[in-house]
């Protein structure tokens, strides 16, 4: 509650905060009759004069009168003061308030925490800068699409993290070193991909821990980022990661290049997306992942030229 709500709600008096509800506060034609209390239209008429004795006790309650609703006007006027402040401070803030995924007050609430710290929710946007997003690829490595993607990403000098899928680390382990090799970072996406949401605390330990100790044998690194599969996050799931010093990243543009809707359509949502914060999701596994490449192949340079830089979260 700001000073100015305090104000209002201790000001006039029940009719007086409805007044102030319905846009009253300050209405002339209001003035105006509190002003004509004591106001030249008072004493001083005929019949006041030809009653002497009961003039000084008229005088007085004129005078009365007139105290009250002075004091009453400068109680409005404050109240008035007050409330006007409060509403113009309320829609300062909100014409100042950043979008969601668009200002650095909103990247701030779910940038990654210093080291040492717990974070107490999934990190969807990056602040590491003006300008600056991240590029991501899950559900790999895959020895068709993964080395492709890193062609793009070597050719315009970008760094990416890929979210790799412990079953396909074991299975394509040199495609991970290749990963790792070129300076990109290396997230753990679980052992199977499944929604880590449902899962017993023994399962949920049980993917974390086998998608990681794949990437470690592959690559010899061990990845410090973890991304659940769909999304799906849970108290019990943010607490493991903190406690192993597991940053939990989701996305903020989806282009559904899952669903191959189409290079354009995944160009075109992308580019209408991303702004300076952004974490892109994009996926090297999992499927026909032709349209993704064809769609990385536009979106980066244009990102560039816009004036984004690429930084690993």
């Amino acid at each position: 509650m700001g000073d100015g709500d305090a104000g209002w709600r201790g000001g006039a008096g029940p009719a007086g905060q409805e007044a102030a509800r319905n846009g009253y506060w300050g209405n002339d034609g209001y003035s105006s009759t509190a002003s004509g209390h004591g106001g030249p239209g008072g004493p001083g008429t005929g019949e006041d004069m030809s009653r002497g004795r009961r003039m000084p006790r008229r005088m007085l309650l004129a005078a009365l009168g007139g105290v009250l609703v002075t004091g009453t006007t400068a109680a409005m006027a404050t109240v008035e003061s007050g409330h006007a402040s409060a509403t113009s401070g309320r829609r300062g803030s909100a014409a100042r308030s950043p979008r969601r995924h668009g200002g650095t007050a909103a990247r701030h609430e779910h940038a990654r925490p210093r080291a040492g710290e717990a974070p107490a929710k999934p990190v969807f946007y990056i602040d590491d800068g003006p300008m600056t997003v991240a590029l991501t690829i899950d559900d790999g490595p895959s020895p068709v699409y993964t080395p492709q993607i890193l062609r793009i990403l070597r050719e315009h000098g970008v760094t990416a993290t890929f979210s790799m899928v412990g079953q396909n680390v074991a299975s394509f382990p040199g495609i991970a070193r290749e990963v790792a090799g070129a300076g990109h970072a290396i997230a753990n996406h679980t052992w199977s991909h499944p929604n880590m949401a449902v899962l017993t605390p023994a399962a949920m330990r049980d993917q974390v821990t086998r998608a990681g100790d794949a990437v470690h044998a592959a690559t010899g690194q061990r990845p410090t980022v973890f991304r659940a599969p769909y999304g799906a996050w849970s108290p019990g799931l943010l607490d493991y990661c903190a406690g192993q010093g597991l940053t939990p990243l989701d996305w903020s543009v989806d282009p559904r290049d899952w669903a191959r809707p189409g290079v354009s359509a995944i160009v075109a949502n992308i580019l209408r997306s991303t702004r300076a914060g952004s974490v892109i999701l994009e996926h090297d596994g999992g499927g026909d992942r032709s349209q993704t490449v064809a769609a990385l192949k536009v979106v980066v340079p244009r990102l560039l030229d816009e004036g984004f830089r690429f930084r690993v979260p």
